[in-house]
């Protein structure tokens, strides 16, 4: 499989704190992988080195170009985006204008293809494309938020904990559209302690523990270890277990 994401040995410090050490990962095109872990493990932390908002040492290349000299908006338009956690939004700004932002280094009739994909893909946006962005439930923001990074036509989409806050219901809906991204085209790099829901859409997995990855490999095989079951996933065999007398 054709790498479109190459990072290759990244460290990163906060001053003489090392938060990553080291680590080294691939997403395919086509492919979602997942970063699971627990809070402060460095997955946030990689994803801003990524993006160009952290430095970082060692090689991080796109689609076979090393792009550490790029800025953020020349990664943004050579086909990378970054979904936050904390998701971002202009509040005071509809949900158009908000969507629009994503679209500023597109041309017009792009972003107007740009947008009707976005409310293909989240018809609820549609419905509110004038409404406020911050009387939105938690739900239609990060629909909002990932509808805004879409609108750059990334080729590779990096979402940072998108089920957080999230009722069941919501976050079904929002890993259904990540296989649907998958499906037409856009590469995911997901961040996301929601373990199950991660290791279930994910092609490759990265299990990530104080800065480094503990293990990684093929989704279903990294879901079936027996650590990744014991601190992730929780005792999986015992409803299978026959019953007592």
């Amino acid at each position: 499989m054709t790498m479109l994401l190459s990072v290759s040995d990244v460290s990163i410090s906060y001053g003489k704190v090392e938060a990553v050490r080291s680590v080294s990962l691939d997403v395919g095109r086509d492919e979602i992988a997942t970063i699971v872990g627990a809070n402060g493990a460095g997955k946030t932390t990689l994803l801003n080195a990524v993006m160009g908002i952290l430095p970082q040492h060692g090689r991080i290349a796109f689609d076979g170009r090393d792009i550490a000299g790029l800025d953020i908006e020349d990664r943004v338009a050579a086909g990378l985006s970054l979904v936050p956690e904390h998701r971002e939004l202009f509040g005071t700004m509809s949900v158009a204008d908000n969507l629009l932002l994503g679209a500023f280094r597109r041309p017009r009739a792009s972003a107007a293809r740009a947008f009707e994909r976005v409310y293909a893909l989240f018809p609820r946006l549609k419905e509110r494309r004038q409404q406020l962005a911050g009387t939105l439930s938690g739900g239609e923001q990060q629909m909002l938020a990932m509808g805004r990074a879409l609108m750059g036509e990334p080729r590779l989409l990096m979402l940072d904990e998108p089920s957080l806050g999230l009722a069941p219901l919501i976050v079904a809906d929002i890993f259904r559209t990540i296989g649907e991204l998958r499906a037409a085209g856009v590469s995911v790099l997901l961040v996301e302690q929601n373990a199950r829901a991660a290791l279930q859409i994910a092609d490759r997995a990265y299990v990530m523990e104080l800065g480094g990855f503990i293990l990684s490999g093929p989704a279903d095989t990294v879901s079936a270890d027996p650590r990744v079951i014991a601190s992730y996933l929780g005792f999986q065999g015992e409803a299978a277990a026959p019953s007592a007398g």
